[in-house]
């Protein structure tokens, strides 16, 4: 799988799952009658929010994601195709996290609330990195691919040859 895409399907997921424990403690919290914690709530995801837009405010890598590219492994050939299980093997953790906050939402509405906003600032602080890495790629020549490991192992890129982009140049008259 590529890596611009395992990047742009993580955010989704990431705002999917927010979304989903966002329903979930409001859901549950007007079935238990406390509505002050739905409130409490919209104040933490406003403030999730801002803070991801902030983290997420440069159009560049983030260090993590830099250090990942440059030790990525050259090849010749391209990965093994496997994306659903790519995203299941290297995204069990954001899965896990979410059906378990879900599950105690019906015990206690605030731990979905506090998990909704987490995922949330995960989601806009990682929302521009697949194309930082794009322009990487177009850059240099090289497509980047999410390597198979074994899921409780960092993840590991390989570095294929692509197409580097060619843009004219532009001469002031």
């Amino acid at each position: 799988m590529r890596f611009v895409d395992f990047l742009k399907t993580t955010v989704l997921l990431s705002a999917g799952a927010a979304s989903a424990l966002a329903a979930i403690a409001v859901l549950s919290a007007a079935v238990k009658g406390q509505t002050a914690l739905v409130g409490i709530a919209l104040g933490w995801w406003v403030l999730a929010a801002a803070i991801g837009l902030w983290m997420g405010r440069r159009a560049g890598v983030s260090a993590s994601i830099g250090h990942l590219l440059a030790g990525a492994k050259a090849s010749t050939a391209l990965p093994e195709m496997r994306p659903a299980l790519t995203l299941l093997n290297r995204l069990w953790a954001l899965l896990m996290f979410a059906i378990v906050a879900g599950a105690l939402g019906f015990l206690a509405p605030q731990i979905p609330g506090i998990g909704a906003g987490f995922s949330l600032i995960f989601t806009l602080a990682w929302r521009r990195q697949h194309a930082a890495v794009a322009a990487i790629e177009d850059r240099d020549g090289v497509r980047f691919y999410v390597k198979h490991t074994s899921p409780i192992r960092p993840i590991e890129l390989l570095r294929t040859p692509g197409f580097k982009a060619v843009r004219p140049e532009h001469v002031p008259v």
